[in-house]
């Protein structure tokens, strides 16, 4: 947008506007020769110029010869295209239809194929799923029963250690070798038949 000067005799200046909050700007006094920056020509080298100089037309061609050319050569390419389309289709031998019969066909015999081996890989998956379900149940269960087996033995230890130290205990006090016993110990030898019967029960099982 060019700046808006007044002239008058004290000389040029810009004058007043006002802001869009309702201020006004004072004029500002114009040096002569000032040129604003908006108003500075773009600077354009000599291959801009000479581009934009040239003319679209050869030089002594007439204008009007020259739409009627352009217009032939679009009406020529829309012919050639729409001919090409026509052969494309109307145009076909009896051989070029039954080839791209065939091709169609095998086209559809190929597609129908990847189908089924996409349906036989599937259920191969779901085959190997069910397997692995099966081997892990299988290993499962045979690490419980391993895992009982060895609960078992390590009780079946136990109370033949505790019985042990019962049957210590009694030769002890069965000798002399121990005239007080305490109530723990009471106990203890009270308990020796219920370990034997334990005992026999998980040996037996």
């Amino acid at each position: 947008m060019a700046t808006p000067y007044v002239t008058d005799e004290s000389g040029k200046y810009i004058a007043a506007t006002q802001r869009p909050d309702g201020t006004w700007r004072k004029p500002r006094r114009v040096k002569d020769g000032y040129v604003p920056q908006e108003e500075v020509p773009v600077y354009e080298n000599k291959y801009v110029k000479f581009f934009k100089s040239k003319p679209d037309l050869p030089p002594g061609m007439n204008p009007e010869d020259a739409a009627q050319a352009k217009q032939q050569q679009q009406q020529q390419q829309q012919q050639v295209a729409k001919g090409q389309g026509d052969a494309e289709t109307g145009g076909m031998s009896k051989a070029a239809k039954r080839n791209m019969k065939r091709r169609e066909k095998r086209k559809q015999q190929q597609e129908q194929g990847e189908q089924d081996v996409e349906e036989i890989t599937e259920g191969t998956e779901n085959l190997q799923v069910a397997t692995e379900t099966t081997t892990t149940t299988s290993s499962s269960s045979s690490n419980n029963t391993e895992s009982a087996a060895t609960e078992k033995a390590k009780k079946i230890k136990n109370l033949k250690k505790k019985l042990r130290q019962i049957e210590e205990l009694q030769e002890k006090v069965d000798s002399g070798e121990i005239k007080s016993i305490s109530q723990e110990q009471k106990e203890k030898l009270g308990r020796v038949d219920a370990i034997r019967k334990e005992l026999q029960q998980l040996e037996n099982s």
